[in-house]
């Protein structure tokens, strides 16, 4: 029913920058808020990133604020995550998911996919 793709990771030294991409598809996410989620080795997943279905607004972790920028092109059902100033903390697995706040939280209201993986080098 419901499926998305990351792309986009990499090897990339530090104060560098990458884009990711996520490509979704199913009709259940397209008025769903999407988010970008990551997961360090050994950590939970946590939440990165939000942006509404209108693209009106969006949310940020206190870790990427300032430098991270997410967007959503509804036409081709893909979100993005600009990464700027990338230090080694943001070594992770990158997932995308649609996004339900809850708590003043976010979480994947679905099946996570494989993620990108994001290796930034000191």
């Amino acid at each position: 029913q419901v499926q998305q793709v990351e792309s986009g990771g990499g090897l990339v030294q530090a104060g560098g920058s990458l884009r990711l991409s996520c490509a979704y598809f199913g009709r259940t996410f397209v008025r769903n808020a999407m988010g970008w989620f990551r997961q360090a080795p050994g950590k939970e997943r946590e939440f990165v990133a939000a942006v509404k279905w209108t693209a009106s607004s969006a949310a940020y972790s206190d870790s990427v604020k300032g430098r991270f920028t997410i967007t959503r092109d509804t036409a081709r059902n893909t979100v993005y995550l600009q990464m700027n100033n990338l230090n080694p903390e943001d070594t992770a697995v990158y997932y995308c998911n649609a996004a339900d706040q809850r708590s003043d939280d976010w979480y994947g209201m679905y099946d996570w996919g494989n993620g990108t993986l994001v290796t930034v080098a000191s």
